[in-house]
Parts: structure tokens; sequence; C-alpha cells
């Protein structure tokens, strides 16, 4: 339901987005900006960085060493620097990523200090060839990624900044699209509303950008920034769970390990399991594993649908003394809250609706980003306005005065219209 423009609940919205606009929009731009650019990182890096995530086409009975032997290989590679995580694939024409991350001082500014080792060492699956290595402390999409999470400052204090702006974000595109809503729907309402005049000067289509972009961009941009703040808000994160579940009862997880007392009947435990996730899940685009330990430590696997998703994962325990599997976590058993939970990045980047949904977020991002540039513009328009009439008021009123204290007296239509420019300026 339209509001009337003079109403007070109406002034209060105009007040807000205006306000709300001004202190956050910076921050907006920066966080939208990014957000664009990323968008496209997995595509970008993997042209960017051929030879080093791809290799020549094995041959067709070729098979690829075994996952220990490579992990050895890599942790040679990677130096001191402890092996923590690795990506296998199942395209044949795919190098395999050896991770090593080690954190950092948590108390360090910056966002790059409370990482002390965040590198991946990759390798040729087949031959154990090192196709390269990637510093992603000074990745390009890392640093990217880090001003987008925190401004690229250290997580306690940026996420808290990041985090309040996306939420700023939110209640102006809610009070923006009230302040779009035509009062009537008739022809002329309908064009200014939906249409921009891309033939009009440069302030009437400045407001057009701003108004009938937002309004296009108004659900994807809503989506975007709540599923930012469930990363940034642990309340909002319990408030989306409890939404989806209807429920605030939280989630138990069961922990596996190892029965560390039994004896040994599995020589290379990690193979096992990596043999066990592939018969178990062998449509799957990647898998996943960290090393194990300790003796008590269970050998997990993750298995992914796709290469570039992480919500579909299906996850696999054993224990690595006897290969008994211990439990299992599969997507299609979570609740809707937990769904919704695992989807959150996915849907944030847009890789949840492939490459057109990658391309529709850009899309949102880059007119986010616009929204504080030409919102300020509409603003700053209005104060010179605003400016060039006190001016004009403040002349007329000279020029009165003048002439009242001068010889002649001035023309009563002159006084009459130098009133009311006062009344104006004591309004103003």
């Amino acid at each position: 339901m339209p509001i009337n423009k003079k109403s007070k609940v109406n002034n209060i919205i105009t007040w807000l987005h205006l306000w709300l606009g001004l202190v956050s929009g910076i921050i907006v731009v920066i966080v939208s900006v990014t957000g664009c650019l990323f968008v496209f990182q997995e595509e970008i890096t993997n042209l960017t960085r051929h030879d080093v995530l791809f290799i020549p086409p094995p041959g067709a009975k070729q098979a690829t060493l075994p996952l220990s032997e490579l992990q050895e290989k890599a942790q040679g590679a990677l130096g001191d620097a402890p092996l923590t995580y690795v990506t296998t694939y199942k395209r044949p024409e795919r190098s395999w990523e050896f991770m090593s991350y080690v954190a950092g001082d948590p108390k360090a500014l910056s966002y790059n200090g409370t990482m002390k080792v965040y590198k991946s060492v990759f390798l040729n699956p087949y031959t154990g060839a090192v196709t390269g290595e990637v510093n992603y402390k000074k990745d390009f999409f890392m640093i990217v990624k880090g001003i987008h999470w925190s401004l690229f400052l250290n997580d306690s204090i940026g996420q808290p900044i990041v985090g309040w702006a996306t939420f700023i974000f939110v209640i102006l595109l809610i009070t923006g699209i009230i302040m779009w809503w035509p009062k009537r729907w008739n022809k002329k309402n309908v064009d200014d509303s939906f249409k921009v005049r891309w033939k009009a000067k440069f302030k009437r289509l400045n407001y057009d950008l701003h108004n009938v972009l937002g309004f296009y961009a108004f659900i994807i941009a809503l989506i975007l920034g709540l599923t930012g703040m469930t990363w940034a808000f642990q309340w909002f994160s319990k408030a989306v769970y409890a939404t989806a579940t209807m429920s605030t009862e939280p989630v138990t997880y069961p922990t596996y390990n190892s029965d560390s007392t039994a004896v040994a009947g599995i020589a290379r435990p990690v193979d096992y399991a990596f043999a066990q996730i592939q018969k178990a899940y062998p449509d799957a685009s990647r898998y996943t594993t960290s090393p194990i330990h300790s003796r008590a430590d269970a050998v997990t696997f993750s298995a992914y649908g796709h290469e570039g998703t992480y919500y579909d994962a299906n996850t696999l325990y054993f224990d690595q003394a006897t290969g008994r599997r211990l439990g299992k976590s599969e997507f299609r058993d979570l609740n809707a809250g937990e769904k919704l939970i695992a989807m959150n990045y996915d849907i944030h980047v847009g890789a949840i609706g492939g490459l057109p949904g990658k391309i529709i977020a850009f899309l949102v991002s880059l007119v986010a980003a616009s929204l504080p540039v030409t919102g300020f513009y509409i603003w700053w328009g209005k104060q010179k306005k605003k400016k060039k009439k006190y001016k004009k008021q403040l002349k007329t009123w000279n020029r009165y005065q003048r002439r009242r204290n001068g010889v002649s007296q001035a023309p009563l239509s002159e006084q009459m219209t130098a009133a009311a420019s006062t009344t104006e300026l004591i309004q103003d």
C-alpha cells in the first residue's frame, strides 16, 4: 500500500534512507565491488593458472598414484609447512591440490596477519610431478576476498563493520522499495518507476539509475545481503536456522574416533578410505580429506557433486586401523535449517545457479555498488539547489534592506517578496 508523501511515516523512512545511506555508503561500495570481482574467481583462475591447475590428458589405461604417496610428495614440496587439506578431482585433466594452512597471530591487525601459512602445491596425480605452487596470502582473489570479508582487517575488527554495513544495506533496500512504490498506478508513474530515460539529462538519468535499477535488483540484492549477514552474525545465523526448522533446538553432531587399541589391519588407511568414498559416490566431481595426526583420528573423506559448489557434500568416516565405516553425513539427510546454512556460500556467490547464477550475482553486485554513488549525487544535488535558493533569497532581502534604509521607499510588491523570502529562510 503506497504511503502518503506528507505522512510522518514517510518522512521517517526518507530520513532513515538518507542518513543510513550516507553512513554506510563507502563500506557498501567496497564490499559490492569486491563481490563483483570475486564472483568469477574460479573461471578467471582456471585461465590465468591453467598450467598449474591442469595437466595433459593421461592415457586411457593410466592410473593415478596412491593418494598416500602423493601426500608424501606434496609434504616434501611444502617443506616445513604441514599438509592440512587435500582436494582430488574426478576429471583426469585436473591436477590435485595439497594445501597447508597455519594460523598466525589471532590479535594481528590485518587479515593476512592472522595467517602464518596459506599456500598450496599442485601435483600431477599420474606422475607425482609438481605442476606449481600458489601462495594464497599474495593471491589477488584471496586479497579481494579478505577485503570483502573484513576490509582486510582482523575478523574481530573488520567483520562487525562489514556485517553492520550489510545490515544497514538491507534496511536501505526495504526503505528504498517503499519510497519507490508509485502513489498511483497510471501510465506516467509506471514509466517513471520501471523505465530508465537513457537520453535524459544527467540529473534525471542518475535518478533513474538509482530508482529503477534499485527496484530490479531488489530481490537478489536482498538475498546477497542476508546471506552475508549469516556469516557476520552468529545470532542471525541462528535466526535463519530457527526460521527454516521452526525450532530453536540446536543440532548435535556425533564425533567419530578410531579404536586406538585395535591391531592395524590396513597398511595405508588413506588409500583404503579414498577407494571407499569413490565407490560410494562415483558421480562426485571432487573428493577432499585432511591428514590424520594420531591413532585416535578417524579418516574423513567428503564427496562433492560439482567442482564449483560446496553445499552438496557427502562425508564418510572410517576407522584407520580396521577400515570399518564409523558413520556418514549426507546432504539429503540434513534438515531444512542445515541445508540452508550449507548452501549459504553458494547462494551468496551465485554458484548455486551455475554460470547464469554467477552472472546475475555479478550484475546485482554492480548495481549495489552504484546505489550509494547515485544516491549521494541525488542528495548533493538537493543541497546545491537549497544553497542556490538561499543565496537568491538572501540577495533579495539585502536589496530590500538597502532600499528601506535609503531615501526612497521600496515598492510594496518588493517588500512583500522580501518578507516571503525571509519567512522561507527562517523555515529552511
